[in-house]
């Protein structure tokens, strides 16, 4: 159930919680609009059956997207979140040829969003 306390924006964790579960938004939508360069990344980092991978991370997108933003199942979603975005670390430094940098295509962006959904998790 939706509780107007969840939403208060002076409540820090509701910040972090809302901007973690609302950045998925973009990057489901990405790989719906760009899903040749999408099944590419997933062909370059070894995963088997590229095209079911792309529907899994969409669906995960999706799900852990919806929870956070609407405080639902919060530390499963985040803890969730989490997982998948240290996979998706794990893949993006394999593409990247092992640069760190998120500006030169490394995992450093992931590795933070993953520690903010973390944070998230503890903080439930």
């Amino acid at each position: 159930m939706l509780d107007a306390a969840s939403f208060d924006p002076t409540h820090g964790p509701n910040l972090l919680r809302i901007a973690c579960g609302a950045f998925f938004i973009p990057h489901a939508v990405g790989k719906i609009a760009e899903r040749e360069f999408t099944l590419g990344f997933f062909v370059k980092a070894g995963f088997a059956r590229p095209g079911w991978w792309l529907t899994a991370a969409l669906a995960i997108e999706t799900v852990v997207a919806t929870c956070l933003i609407l405080d639902l199942a919060t530390r499963a979603a985040a803890i969730v979140a989490a997982a998948f975005l240290a996979v998706a670390a794990a893949a993006t430094w394999r593409v990247s040829g092992r640069r760190w940098y998120w500006n030169f295509g490394g995992p450093e962006y992931c590795v933070f969003w993953a520690i903010a959904c973390a944070v998230v998790a503890m903080a439930r």
